[in-house]
């Protein structure tokens, strides 16, 4: 019970752990760093598993409760503590600095829902917040079809978690790293940052995590180039964009898998016929 892969796991938990304490707390500028440490730890679980011939049943739903916290519930109220950072309650703009500007904005939304504290906010964005915990709802359900899905063992069927929480960690990011301008640019940062265009990818890359989409594995079976092309490729450009972007990348990286998912599933269709005929 107690072997390295499982101990690998339950670090992933206890990252998923210590990231929601540090959302709840305002601190979604340190909380995205700990998933990106539960996602180190969740990756090399199953790597280590499979190395040392460990791999059991208890192993696996293990593997699923660590990632139903780190890549389900963080992502969800790290998206939730977002869209309450960007939505304006009484008072002025609180500019002292970014944790501070969010504790500030989250206090003043748990005391308008949770304690009825009158405030300007419009009602009709007042539980807006709370479609962030579509992640979690979907994401439990995507744990289960994985474990359930015998056609994923190398490869997967729909938006693995990880990713999609990937994709997420982008907005509490760029809100840290670009505070300064997102304080008085409503450019860019204006559309990004409209809570209903947020809510809506919420839904739309929520809903992906249980789609019949095909997508390569970053499972490594072993590192060499052969049978790895399409992963070291996407590693590779995937370092390129980090290197260049910074911030910026991580929906590009996302949306990179998205791509080069479809496109190698069709070489494989293609290959496939090519075989038979």
């Amino acid at each position: 019970m107690f072997n390295i892969p499982n101990l690998f796991t339950a670090a992933n938990l206890i990252c998923g752990v210590v990231s929601i304490l540090l959302t709840l707390a305002g601190r979604i500028d340190l909380a995205p760093f700990v998933i990106f440490l539960g996602a180190f730890f969740d990756f090399f679980d199953g790597f280590l598993a499979r190395k040392l011939n460990v791999s059991s049943e208890m192993g696996k739903q293990l593997d699923s409760l660590a990632d139903m916290v780190t890549f389900g519930v963080a992502p969800g109220l790290l998206m939730l503590v977002v869209i309450v950072t960007t939505i304006y309650i009484d008072g002025p703009f609180f500019t002292k600095d970014f944790a501070s500007h969010v504790h500030f904005q989250l206090q003043n939304w748990m005391n308008a829902v949770f304690y009825g504290v009158p405030n300007s906010m419009d009602a009709s964005i007042k539980y807006l917040p709370f479609v962030g915990l579509f992640i979690p709802f979907m994401s439990m359900f995507r744990l289960a079809k994985f474990n359930l899905d015998e056609r994923q063992s190398d490869a997967f069927i729909g938006l693995p978690t990880p990713l999609n929480t990937l994709f997420f960690t982008f907005f509490p990011l760029i809100l840290w790293t670009e505070f300064e301008v997102w304080k008085y640019d409503e450019g860019i940062f204006g559309y990004l940052f409209n809570p209903y265009f947020m809510c809506v990818l919420i839904v739309l890359m929520s809903l992906l995590l249980v789609s019949e989409l095909p997508l390569f594995s970053l499972k490594f079976k072993h590192f060499k180039w052969r049978g790895n092309e399409m992963r070291f490729s996407f590693l590779l450009t995937s370092a390129i964009l980090i290197a260049v972007l910074l911030v910026w990348s991580i929906p590009l990286i996302v949306f990179l898998h998205l791509i080069l998912s479809i496109i190698d599933n069709k070489l494989s269709k293609k290959t496939k016929n090519e075989v038979q005929s």
